[in-house]
């Protein structure tokens, strides 16, 4: 299992003060984080794409060419990126020059995104999204494989053999398909042998099994090998020493995260006490101390019957620098080594 981070950048108010990290130092310590992820030994990091104030990553890619610029091992991926309002030439263009600097190191995670501001700043129309996906992410794959392809669609020009350039380090840039709880996006994510990126940010692990079988079954059907068929989970997450001081690092933005978000979607004001319920065994929050979290990866990876890979959202927890590195490190050193041993003994037992 390959173990990582995911950040949307996000700038949250102090909960005390008011007061908001600049941009510019905000974007110094997330690159920070990510030095710190590849020193400790993390598989991969993921950087978000959003179109609204309180994130800062809008343009992942250019954030993950600094990333790459600073690292040595740790892959870099975006997480996701908003493909329906993109141009798929660009998008490719712009991760193999990513990889070119990171010498093999970019992936890609495909989706449409849990927000619509991109649809109107782009000049596209909302009730396209899906039909805008299917076409682009076939142009995506094409390019993948073609640097001199033939290609016509509906709502992009169409490509008459013109070399898209440059080509990436690696033979083949992975590409995910990043997925909410739509079913039919499982099953284009098996029907098209790409591996899974599923965001499971409330509820519970086990209720996420049914799609994630239906992915399998559909990518069976499909004839793709089932080791082509990687499912990986992408949820929110944070270490602590303790279960209470990972806790409480991270519920004030959380907290403010999605009651801000909440007030857009008419759901009520995010509580304590819903926070330690998903915390809980019934919940899909990875917070807590190392054995807590261990503990906590190895259940949902019996959950959804094996994964590939997950990656912990820690966006929430920003303000607090210090515990922020501190969960890196312990994420890290501690609870990757002691899952991967585990997964290890089961899987020769």
């Amino acid at each position: 299992m390959e173990i990582g981070i995911d950040s949307f950048a996000a700038t949250i108010p102090d909960p005390r003060t008011g007061r908001i990290v600049s941009p510019a130092d905000r974007m110094e310590a997330l690159l920070a984080e990510v030095e710190t992820a590849d020193r400790v030994g993390l598989d991969v990091f993921g950087i978000g794409e959003h179109h609204r104030r309180e994130f800062l990553d809008s343009a992942p890619a250019v954030i993950l060419a600094a990333a790459a610029a600073r690292t040595r091992q740790i892959r870099l991926t975006s997480a996701v990126t908003v493909l329906s309002a993109a141009d798929p030439v660009r998008v490719f263009q712009e991760f193999a020059t990513v990889d070119l600097i990171a010498r093999g190191r970019a992936e890609i995670v495909v989706g449409r995104g849990s927000f619509g501001e991109a649809y109107p700043l782009f000049g596209l129309a909302m009730h396209d999204y899906d039909a805008l996906f299917a076409e682009k992410l076939d142009l995506l794959l094409k390019l993948r494989d073609e640097p001199h392809p033939t290609w016509r669609g509906k709502f992009r020009a169409p490509l008459a053999g013109q070399g898209v350039f440059p080509r990436p380090h690696q033979a083949s840039i992975p590409i995910w398909l990043g997925v909410g709880g739509t079913p039919q996006s499982f099953v284009r994510a098996g029907t098209l042998g790409l591996p899974l990126m599923v965001a499971i940010i409330g509820g519970s692990f086990e209720r996420f099994r049914p799609l994630v079988d239906l992915y399998r079954e559909a990518g069976r059907r499909a004839g793709h090998a089932p080791e082509a068929l990687r499912v990986g989970v992408h949820a929110m997450g944070f270490v602590g020493e303790t279960d209470a001081a990972a806790k409480d690092a991270f519920f004030p933005g959380w907290a403010h995260m999605f009651t801000e978000i909440g007030r857009e979607r008419g759901w009520s004001t995010a509580t304590r006490a819903q926070f330690e319920a998903m915390c809980g065994p019934g919940g899909a929050f990875l917070i807590g101390s190392p054995a807590t979290v261990q503990s906590r990866v190895l259940a949902a990876n019996e959950a959804l019957g094996g994964i590939s890979r997950i990656t912990f959202q820690m966006s929430s927890a920003m303000l607090e620098v210090g515990a922020m590195q501190t969960s890196i490190e312990l994420l890290g050193t501690t609870v990757a080594p002691a899952v991967k041993q585990a997964l290890a003994v089961r899987g020769k037992a």
